[in-house]
């Protein structure tokens, strides 16, 4: 008959003291917490710099995960071609242009650097469970990426 008593938070306190645990609680928090961990250790994986680059890549061309990983595959391979398609430009301009080389090299560590950071603090929102959008970036991913990767 104790599973019909009515639950408060009093009896569960004394439950858990005398070492009567509500079993069924804890074994379906324990499986949403693994569930959202691994999602979250996906998610992050996605969102490393350069090399989450690969495995984002391949989620959307076997188009196999959740939403929200598709939306971060999406957004993480857009980063990524966007600081590749800057960081070539600058390059090939400071290797081209004599009286500009150095200040082109300023701008290539400044763009290296945003990317990493953008990312970091992307993996921090992810693992916070917050939403992961970039004003420009999502909406390029969701109508460009989107329309040729999946």
């Amino acid at each position: 008959m104790d599973n019909f008593e009515p639950i408060d938070e009093l009896s569960l306190s004394n439950k858990r003291k005398e070492g009567h645990e509500d079993r069924s609680t804890d074994r379906h928090g324990d499986f949403s917490d693994n569930i959202s961990a691994s999602s979250s250790l996906h998610l992050v994986w996605y969102l490393i710099p350069i090399l989450g680059f690969f495995p984002s890549l391949w989620t959307l061309y076997c188009r196999q995960g959740s939403r929200e990983q598709l939306a971060t595959s999406r957004l993480s391979i857009t980063l990524a071609i966007f600081w590749l398609l800057g960081y070539l430009f600058l390059a090939t301009g400071s290797a081209n242009l004599d009286f500009m080389s150095m200040r082109l090299l300023i701008l290539n560590t400044f763009l290296t650097s945003s990317y990493f950071l953008v990312s970091l603090w992307l993996i921090f929102l992810t693992i916070q469970g917050k939403s992961k959008r970039l004003p420009v970036f999502s909406r390029f991913a969701e109508e460009v990426i989107d329309k040729y990767l999946s």
